[in-house]
């Protein structure tokens, strides 16, 4: 099998050009919420033609080139075959789609190819600011090219947590308020990005996720020197029958132990978008 960094040049053409039909939809600093372009997957859960352009801009990059490999992306429906694959994609074409709407330039292009279970090359791209983010395993994190890693901040009291818009505009951070210094920014994607780069020191979602938000942002933090668990501590295996997790935390790696302990003992959030239970008839 080749060596997974001879696809690098392929997912940069597939996220570049993905990035390109998406900047020819976006409108900076303009509220785009009554566009008739956005469709609803669920509550609060918008998909947009940008969306739907670049994920089969991407697919048919990687697919043509790949066709043996599996493919999980947000706006494909799920083929489980995938599961039989020991190499999979993991794309999600457009995450910050919220942000994108809203004119905020927070949101990029996620492609991952994930073997057996572990991201072993990562391309991140937010065309809105032109930033380039890749990774291969063992060979470290880039921006635009160049190397990145993680910060070196070993208090939470120092920190800067880059927290979820939504999440933040539901109280979910609340709680959290004066223990660390709290940044409100777009995509979880491009939140894993920038923590790879430095410009944060962690970053942690109590709200259910889904591999395809994460799946490349893993590797770029890691490569970076920093790590990537759920709440609990535990390493996060990709292409699992389900692709939902509970909750993901993301560090510098010197904060990863005092976070870990601060949150062992916060539940989870209730999956938002999962399918209401079946209601039990009476007599």
């Amino acid at each position: 099998m080749e060596d997974a960094e001879t696809h690098l040049p392929t997912m940069i053409q597939a996220a570049r050009s993905a990035g390109a039909l998406i900047m020819g939809h976006f409108r900076p600093g303009q509220d785009g919420t009554a566009s008739g372009t956005i469709l609803k997957k669920g509550p609060d859960h918008p998909v947009t033609q940008a969306d739907l352009e670049a994920n089969e801009a991407i697919r048919s990059l990687l697919m043509a080139s790949t066709p043996n490999y599996g493919w999980l992306s947000e706006e494909t429906v799920d083929n489980r075959d995938r599961l039989h694959k020991q190499r999979v994609w993991i794309v999600d074409p457009l995450d910050g789609t919220k942000e994108f709407i809203l004119g905020i330039p927070e949101f990029a292009v996620s492609i991952a190819l994930v073997e057996e279970g572990r991201p072993v090359c990562a391309c991140l791209y937010n065309p809105a600011k032109g930033e380039l983010f890749t990774a291969i395993a063992g060979k470290g994190s880039r921006k635009n090219d160049q190397p990145i890693q993680t910060s070196r901040t070993t208090h939470l009291q120092h920190a800067v947590c880059l927290t979820s818009r939504s999440e933040t505009g539901r109280g979910e951070w609340e709680p959290f308020q004066g223990e660390f210094t709290l940044k409100i920014t777009g995509s979880i994607a491009y939140k894993l990005a920038l923590l790879a780069s430095g410009a944060a020191d962690f970053t942690f979602t109590l709200t259910p996720k889904n591999e395809w938000d994460i799946a490349a942002g893993t590797l770029l933090v890691r490569e970076a020197h920093g790590q990537v668990t759920d709440k609990m501590g535990t390493r996060i295996s990709f292409n699992q029958p389900s692709p939902k997790l509970s909750a993901v935390l993301s560090s510098n790696g010197q904060l990863h132990p005092a976070l870990l302990r601060r949150l062992a003992s916060v539940p989870v959030n209730p999956d938002r978008y999962a399918a209401p239970p079946p209601t039990t008839a009476t007599t």
